[in-house]
């Protein structure tokens, strides 16, 4: 087998090293990583026969199951650029990713292949249905690459309503995932991994799938997690390593109570802060020490982390990655970078192999993101005198809702669209199994006379039709008036204290 630079490698030296350990777990299905990289040469081959060619782009909406990491390496051995796909997103969002990556083509299957279909043919692409079988010959090798070419583009929303593609390179892929494999979670080959978090999310992607892989370990997906069926996985296949968001931290703390778990050797968080109170309840169930990180789409995603050899503080995000920096910089100061000393809040900044090669056919949103040098993450910190960093709040309305990124400026956009919604706001209420939850408090047009205003469950219920599942509004309340600063700007901080999140659980 031919070795490169480049996440195909990632997959390849590890099926030249172990080709006959285990390497993906899928229900009853399990992929030795010999069979595994002969099934991506293999669809790699069939991509080329479709007209896939190298430097194309090309979409992938799948769930996880084993198919995804044989695609996704087919994607990138065929010398495309993959486009992962959030999961939850409708057609009309799909297709709007399709037409800004420019897509030659969409890769789907089992429960998202009608929305892939739909959003591929109104992008005017064709679209081709993952299976388990690709007749023909493999590919001889995968495509060679380059450490600047762009390996994937992942889509992540931004503040002023569309989506964003932030483009990662071989190199930042490849380096997280090492770091992530060797220094970070020091995996090895007898690790099992409970696959559970999205794959088509840089979380997931990174730091469980191909560090996973780096490292010659197993992988076991699940997909769709259920706090129940987890706990089962972890029984039966010997789980060793658990990575996930707080969300999942709070349900298996939960469901494991009252029950004799087996050790796990590692457990890891991201995504979003967790409490120190889930924390403890989850260490106290698995016998495992919790190591919280940070990081985000445009840094791979990996750029702090509690760490074995720096300590483990929790509450903090613990130190920078190796080969990265990260810093605090005076947050209202944005034509340069201004650092502040320790122990001052200021905005996150972050410099290294990580930060992501910029948004697609967006050099303003880039120059923006990336200043002197470093990239502004838009959060706010402070690092302490030992280095630690912890994350304090959060400069821009960002709401984290069960691990995912929830961008109410997007909402906002899609709920103004209602014909009896006047004025909205879309906010964050702390939730307690997710986080956050989305609400949103909506100004109402007088209805015509002898027709009902909508309720809340409609607009709840027509939102639901227009947006992703994780990000439609749970909560809407009708208000006379949004609160509204000297400048007219709306005080969502005033919405958050005077609408409080409502009590019982979300659906998720």
């Amino acid at each position: 087998m031919q070795q490169q630079l480049g996440v195909a490698a990632l997959l390849s030296d590890s099926a030249l090293r172990f080709p006959d350990h285990v390497a993906v777990v899928e229900g009853e299905t399990r992929v030795t990583y010999r069979q595994l990289w002969d099934d991506v040469l293999r669809c790699a081959a069939a991509l080329r026969a479709r007209g896939v060619r190298p430097g194309d782009r090309v979409a992938l909406m799948l769930p996880n199951i084993a198919l995804f990491p044989r695609v996704y390496y087919a994607i990138i051995a065929a010398g495309a650029s993959v486009v992962p796909i959030h999961a939850l997103l409708v057609a009309d969002e799909v297709e709007f990713v399709l037409r800004h990556s420019d897509s030659v083509l969409a890769v789907s299957g089992g429960p998202l292949w009608p929305t892939a279909l739909a959003a591929a043919e109104a992008a005017g692409i064709p679209v081709l249905e993952a299976d388990h079988e690709h007749p023909g010959e493999p590919s001889a090798a995968a495509h060679p690459t380059a450490a600047d070419d762009i390996a994937a583009i992942l889509y992540t929303s931004g503040t002023t309503g569309r989506p964003k593609g932030a483009r990662l390179t071989h190199l930042n892929l490849v380096l997280n995932a090492t770091v992530c494999a060797q220094d970070l979670h020091e995996l090895r080959p007898e690790d099992v991994v409970l696959g559970c978090l999205p794959l088509f999310h840089s979380y997931g992607q990174t730091c469980a799938m191909n560090a996973a892989l780096r490292a010659g370990a197993t992988l076991v997906l699940m997909p769709r997690f259920d706090p129940a069926d987890a706990l089962d996985l972890i029984v039966r296949e010997g789980v060793s390593v658990f990575m996930g968001v707080p969300t999942m931290f709070h349900a298996l703390a939960e469901a494991a109570s009252g029950r004799t778990m087996p050790s796990l050797r590692l457990a890891v968080s991201g995504g979003a802060a967790l409490p120190v109170a889930v924390l403890e309840r989850f260490e106290t169930a698995f016998g495992a020490h919790v190591f919280e990180g940070y990081g985000l789409t445009e840094t791979s995603p990996a750029a702090t982390f509690n760490q074995r050899v720096l300590g483990r503080r929790p509450g903090t995000v613990g130190h920078a990655i190796r080969g990265v920096e990260v810093a605090v910089a005076a947050a209202d100061v944005e034509a340069r970078i201004d650092l502040l000393p320790v122990g001052t809040v200021g905005e996150v900044v972050i410099r290294g192999h990580n930060v992501f090669a910029g948004y697609l056919d967006d050099p303003e949103a880039t120059a923006a993101a990336i200043v002197d040098g470093w990239f502004r993450t838009g959060d706010l910190g402070v690092v302490d005198e030992d280095g630690f960093l912890s994350i304090v709040d959060r400069k821009k309305d960002l709401v984290i809702r069960g691990g995912y990124n929830v961008y109410p400026r997007e909402v906002e956009e899609v709920l103004a669209r209602h014909p009896a919604i006047a004025q909205v706001a879309v906010y964050g209420a702390a939730h307690e199994a997710l986080g956050e939850e989305v609400h949103a408090a909506v100004v109402l047009r007088p209805a015509p006379t002898g027709t009902p205003a909508p309720t809340p469950e409609e607009l709840i219920a027509w939102s639901r039709e227009h947006l992703g599942r994780h990000k439609y509004p749970r909560v809407i309340r009708p208000v006379d008036a949004l609160p509204l600063g000297p400048t007219g700007k709306i005080l969502k901080r005033a919405l958050r204290e005077s609408l409080p999140a409502a009590a019982g659980n979300a659906e998720h």
